[in-house]
């Protein structure tokens, strides 16, 4: 049902909270500014008040997106101390639980075509979210010996894409993509293996 009643001091958000529905059910691209605006009980013109287009208003749901994924990532980075093992296992399983709670906002940041580089905010907001797990794997790379470490911007890299991966294939409904494995346990199977492939032994704090 169209939200009504919005006024002039929310209905930027009220535009976002509805971008957010549609791409979530029709994809990034399956929505029109139009619909946006019916969806959020407001006039087509009144969109062009804040967005001056669709991607505007998908740049904006990605940068919201963003904003809450550091903060997730940075919550399981804490989470996980002192130990730098746990800590950066929780990153992991953090992007997982942010894809399944925010599937809108996921799908804005990664599957919209839509650059993080479209504006500073959004900029810095994106590398604010990689460098908390970048963070977590360089904590944990002084756990590894130095002749099989890697740059922790490559540590962390392979962690993401790992992650990126599970959620692509097995926790998003893909069609064909049923795995025998819930994604939580392909996820926290495929970094033991990473690690353990590293060297890493367990640290003791």
């Amino acid at each position: 049902m169209p939200k009504k009643g919005y006024h002039h001091g929310n209905l930027r958000q009220a535009l976002v909270d509805a971008a957010l529905q549609l791409i979530e059910v029709r994809g990034p691209m399956g929505f029109t500014l139009s619909e946006a605006a019916k969806q959020a009980g407001v006039t087509p013109a009144a969109v062009y008040r804040h967005f001056d287009g669709r991607e505007a208003l998908i740049a904006e749901a990605a940068e919201q997106g963003y904003a809450i994924f550091a903060d997730l990532m940075d919550y399981a980075y804490q989470s996980g101390q002192p130990s730098a093992l746990k800590a950066f296992e929780a990153t992991g399983r953090a992007y997982l639980a942010f894809a399944r709670k925010y599937p809108g906002h996921y799908i804005a940041m990664f599957e919209s075509g839509i650059s993080i580089n479209r504006s500073p905010e959004l900029s810095q907001v994106a590398n604010r979210a990689n460098a908390v797990l970048e963070k977590a794997a360089t904590d944990l790379s002084q756990h590894i010996p130095e002749d099989k470490r890697p740059p922790a911007s490559m540590f962390s890299a392979h962690i993401w894409a790992m992650s990126h991966g599970v959620v692509e294939l097995f926790a998003r409904n893909s069609p064909g993509r049923a795995s025998p494995f819930p994604p939580e346990d392909l996820l926290e199977t495929g970094i033991g293996i990473y690690l353990r492939g590293l060297g890493l032994v367990q640290p003791d704090d």
